[in-house]
């Protein structure tokens, strides 16, 4: 086996069979190695030492073992391919060369486990979770066939769903009033009080308008998920293109007695753009890429759709049956409500995982490319969130921007502590998770409300682990463990249940 290290220690072998076969082979063949005689003692020590002093600092040994290797190399040969002759092997290759030198720890040990890469192991566990799903798919499928229905999704009644794509259709004209408000005021034709009284008469009613439609009418559950996302988008775009114009007229105005020019205009283009950007914060202009990539769009719409329909097969051939098997979790018994919560854990997380995957990152990515859209952040590594708070920070961040804008330090200027602020906030975050939820269902139960709220406890536990165990997941493991093992199976269940005893009430 070949030692690829420069042969800087031998022995006075070496030298004397250097004399020998210096008869049959030409000095050119010598040129390529440089032989030094026999280190001192002293000599010795120093480069012992100086090993043990790098063999604490794995990145130094790793470097001097690559530099060596690099001047074996360029010793070797100047052609890479070329074959070593017999005198490179006679003085390179000596059984007398020492093959150990250094300090060096196991790549798995405690010390040196994080400084090695892991990318093959990431992958054999890549392989082996395609191979042990890849089983329990055609496990599932030859033991119960093919669930998959549409009854859940969309039933026979679904054609009667009309007055919500009706109402759907409607919500633009909530932002066209906004903005004739904004030319009025921008003409001086109406007052500062009487322009927030607008609008918070257009945001409000837009979202009550599609509440009061959704509970009229008994529609499938999709079309009432997909209708209150859009009316709480519209909701949420409305608030920041208020406050953003109201503010913008404030510098406008302070601009006027000062020096600084604070341009303010109101544009109906800028307007149109801002509704259909992915983007939840209004300004009067964005970054823009140079140009669309059709291609590009293209495959990211095909993978949309592998994904959505993955998503859709997980809930018909795993989720369903689960939950229709199952209790109210409130009401059976404890131990075997753990076990539906646990076995429906991991296909909801692979449901929650591929809908943020086809929403986050394809559909707004697809919109961005569409439109030009230049900052893509739409979200962090929040996998790696080593608190409860740092989740909230990274999973959704056109919600956390508009957050931090438009209600958390605006409640910091007014004086209101820190604290309060950040309950303020998931107030508001729980109040459109339960509409979002319970109007589609027609029940106020208030569980999605109680499971965002929960997350302010769980932001000052994981916090303070977090300062106690410096460097550590210890709140990550937390985060996953009640967040998506535990908290939406349980979510999931509750819901189900509650929406069973309605319907069998109505029947």
């Amino acid at each position: 086996m070949a030692i690829s290290e420069s042969p800087e220690i031998l022995g006075s072998t070496a030298t004397a069979t250097a004399t020998v076969m210096s008869t049959s082979h030409s000095d050119s063949d010598l040129n390529h190695f440089s032989l030094r005689r026999r280190p001192t003692a002293t000599a010795v020590a120093g480069t012992r030492a100086s090993d043990s002093d790098d063999s604490g600092n794995g990145e130094a040994v790793d470097d001097r073992d690559r530099g060596e290797s690099a001047n074996f190399t360029s010793n070797v040969g100047e052609n890479a391919n070329e074959i070593p002759s017999t005198s490179h092997i006679t003085f390179t290759y000596r059984p007398s060369v020492p093959a150990h030198r250094r300090i060096k720890e196991s790549p798995l040990s405690s010390d040196a486990i994080f400084k090695q890469s892991h990318a093959g192991l990431f992958n054999l566990c890549i392989v082996v979770l395609v191979a042990v799903n890849s089983r329990l798919i055609i496990e599932n499928i030859m033991k119960y066939g093919l669930l998959i229905r549409a009854g859940f999704w969309f039933s026979s009644r679904s054609l009667r769903d009309w007055p919500l794509f009706m109402c759907c259709l409607s919500l633009p004209i909530f932002p066209l009033a906004a903005f004739v408000v904004e030319k009025l005021v921008q003409k001086n034709h109406i007052s500062e009080p009487v322009v927030v009284l607008l609008h918070v008469i257009i945001s409000t009613t837009a979202i009550l308008y599609p509440v009061i439609v959704i509970l009229r009418c008994d529609s499938a559950f999709l079309s009432g998920i997909a209708l209150m996302l859009f009316a709480c988008i519209v909701w949420l775009k409305l608030v920041s293109y208020a406050h953003t114009n109201h503010d913008m007229r404030a510098l406008a105005k302070s601009a006027e007695k000062g020096s600084a020019v604070h341009s303010y205009d109101v544009s109906f283009k800028s307007l149109v753009y801002f509704m259909v950007a992915p983007t939840l914060c209004y300004q009067s202009s964005y970054p823009c890429t140079p140009a669309v990539r059709k291609s590009w769009v293209v495959r990211q719409f095909i993978k949309l759709i592998i994904f959505t329909g993955l998503m859709g097969f997980i809930i018909e051939q795993y989720i369903n049956p689960i939950v229709q098997n199952s209790q109210h979790p409130f009401k059976g018994n404890l131990l075997y409500a753990i076990e539906r919560v646990l076995k429906l854990s991991v296909p909801n997380l692979y449901v929650w995982l591929c809908m943020f995957y086809c929403f986050f990152h394809l559909w707004l990515n697809i919109v961005a490319e569409l439109l030009r859209f230049g900052d893509r952040e739409f979200y962090k590594d929040w996998w790696n969130a080593k608190t409860v708070e740092e989740y909230w920070r990274m999973w959704n961040m056109p919600v956390h921007k508009w957050m931090v804008r438009h209600i958390y330090f605006p409640c910091l200027r007014h004086g209101i502590p820190k604290r309060v602020a950040i309950v303020i906030v998931f107030l508001v975050s729980a109040a459109f998770h339960e509409l979002c939820i319970a109007v589609p269902c027609h029940i106020f139960k208030l569980w999605a409300f109680i499971g965002i709220m929960f997350q302010v406890p769980l932001v000052l536990v994981t916090n303070y682990l977090q300062n106690k165990f410096r460097s550590s997941m210890v709140g990550n493991m937390i985060f996953w463990i009640i967040f998506c093992i535990l908290g939406q199976p349980m979510c999931v269940l509750l819901y189900y249940h509650d929406l069973m005893n309605r319907k069998g009430k109505a029947d």
